[in-house]
């Protein structure tokens, strides 16, 4: 099996749930997890706080983010096991967040 990367992205300025929404969304990502625990086919995976920096070119530039020219932000990632891409995606389709906009990157992660 490889691993894979799925990187999780929701839109900037949040999914404006109620409290009682968002409790009902994190339990959707709770079930994902505990499905993907089940299958042993997760490695690991966390979410990831909204502030970061940016440092780019030769000179270092650092920017304060998330960053105005982007629509989406990174929230989080997981690891998770597959035979291959069309494995991959096919686990990322129990992402609760689509519903919300939200958006899945997946990167093979590379053997060293």
């Amino acid at each position: 099996m490889k691993e894979f990367m799925l990187l999780f992205k929701s839109p900037v300025g949040g999914s404006g749930l109620s409290p009682e929404g968002a409790q009902a969304q994190m339990q959707k990502w709770f079930d994902w997890v505990n499905l993907l625990k089940k299958e042993e086919i997760y490695v690991e995976g966390r979410p990831l706080i909204p502030k970061g920096k940016l440092i780019s070119g030769k000179n270092q530039v650092v920017t304060d983010g998330p960053f105005a020219e982007s629509k989406e932000l990174v929230a989080g990632y997981f690891i998770v096991k597959a035979a291959d891409m069309e494995g991959a995606v096919k686990i990322s389709g129990g992402f609760p967040d689509y519903e919300l906009g939200g958006s899945v990157e997946i990167r093979e992660v590379q053997s060293m």
